[in-house]
């Protein structure tokens, strides 16, 4: 079976699918990053009044001052120990197992999310109990992605796109319903509530549409050429051992024969990818060590500001960055340039590096060591829009080369892979964003 005798995709819908799944596999990390507000305001206002003491004070203001780099700690560290995690045990747990699973473990912890802004709670339980929230979801969206990515594989370049586009669109949305919520004037409580549950209805959708996915003529055409080739070499190495004359006899195999699959070699594959893996790692290392924790602490510089210094976050960071990062990915479907084999890809990533002294000497608060050179909000908002654009779109043209590079039954290994590196990427980002934040 060849690409030139698949079925159509009719009305594009194995692409909306792996969107909307796309969609679900980083809306839950960005409704916790976007909703720091909401967490930092709880940290504010708990154990107040007559209970409050010195102690609980201070508490609470370590709490709120660390509160972005650890989450962003927490998220990263188990994307990337699950990540590796799934690169190896993917052929072991059923792929069914693995994404319907991880989407159910998710929607229940944004239910537990959502009952517990009702509930009144410590500083430190609810710090804690939030950051083992924020390590769950990340823990299973590990999973969830290496697994998505490997799926993508499978099928044509074109279908990693919607993937990282659904997963740019995931930030827009988040960053938009956190506006929609500040603008409604409602009590924080209540807007909190019914941002959580958006996202569980969101996560709901994605479950829904992957069980769908398997009904779709198009992705069985696929799946069903992917199991051939991979039946079809386990033959051909077994026939390069039989004896001449014997190679074109086809033993009757047993049930566990049957369903032994060829072994593929993880580093063999990586030393086909290696440029598209480091790649991506790159991508977001500079990334996540500059946002959220310290694009997020840059103030509005603009007199009288009024209501521009409560959205000067959710609309110039939040919503801003994901937005163009959306675009970033998206414009892959439509221009893959530079191509796969050319060496304008990793130099344009490696370029990259400069967004972080660009953001650095924008106006941080508090600073104590560098000068503030570009003061003006309007320096923010051009870096910003640079920094994300190139984010989305080189991120998404490494993850739609990395499965390309190798051959077909090899390609989910090899996008497990291209997961795990830019997981890595993710944790390295983390980590070196406390240094970053220090360095001002």
């Amino acid at each position: 079976m060849t690409a030139v005798n698949a079925p159509r995709d009719r009305y594009n819908a194995v692409w909306i699918i792996f969107f909307i799944l796309g969609l679900g596999t980083l809306l839950p990390w960005n409704f916790f990053m976007t909703a720091t507000l909401y967490f930092t305001k709880r940290l504010e206002e708990t154990n107040g009044g007559l209970n409050q003491t010195a102690n609980t004070t201070e508490i609470r203001s370590v709490l709120q001052s660390k509160f972005n780099n650890v989450m962003t700690l927490c998220a990263m560290v188990p994307l990337l120990i699950f990540t590796c995690l799934n690169s190896f045990i993917h052929q072991r747990i059923p792929q069914k197992l693995r994404i319907s699973g991880s989407l159910s473990v998710i929607l229940v912890v944004f239910l537990i999310t959502a009952v517990l802004v009702k509930v009144e709670m410590e500083p430190l339980p609810f710090f804690t109990l939030t950051m083992i929230k924020i390590i769950c979801i990340n823990s299973f969206g590990a999973i969830l992605q290496g697994s998505l990515f490997g799926l993508a594989g499978m099928l044509p370049a074109s279908y990693t796109t919607p993937i990282m586009s659904g997963q740019g669109l995931a930030g827009a949305f988040a960053a938009f319903s956190m506006i929609c919520a500040i603008a409604s004037g409602s009590e924080l409580e209540d807007s909190a509530f019914g941002y959580f549950i958006t996202a569980c209805v969101v996560i709901l959708l994605a479950i829904v549409s992957y069980l769908a996915l398997p009904r779709m003529e198009f992705f069985q055409y696929f799946s069903e050429s992917n199991r051939s080739r991979s039946s079809t070499d386990e033959e051909n190495k077994m026939d390069l051992l039989k004896p001449e004359g014997q190679a074109e006899k086809r033993p009757v195999l047993s049930l566990t024969e049957e369903e032994s699959k060829p072994t593929v070699s993880v580093f063999a594959i990586f030393k086909q990818i290696w440029v598209m893996a480091l790649s991506v790692c790159f991508v977001f290392i500079i990334t996540i060590g500059i946002f959220p924790a310290v694009t997020v602490e840059v103030q509005s510089t603009i007199p009288d500001r009024g209501a521009w210094e409560k959205y000067f976050i959710p609309v110039s960071c939040f919503l801003l960055f994901n937005v163009m990062d959306w675009v970033g990915r998206s414009l892959t479907a439509v221009c893959m340039w530079p191509g796969k084999d050319s060496i304008w890809l990793p130099i344009l990533v490696i370029a990259r590096v400069v967004f972080v002294p660009l953001f650095i000497l924008c106006n941080v608060q508090p600073r104590s060591f560098l000068p503030v050179v570009f003061s003006h909000d309007a320096w923010y908002i051009i870096f910003m829009i640079f920094f994300s654009f190139s984010n989305g779109y080189l991120a998404s043209l490494c993850m739609c080369f990395g499965p390309k590079k190798v051959s077909q039954h090899e390609a989910e290994t090899a996008g497990a892979i291209m997961a795990f590196f830019l997981s890595l990427g993710l944790a390295v980002g983390a980590a070196l964003s406390f240094g970053f934040r220090n360095m001002i």
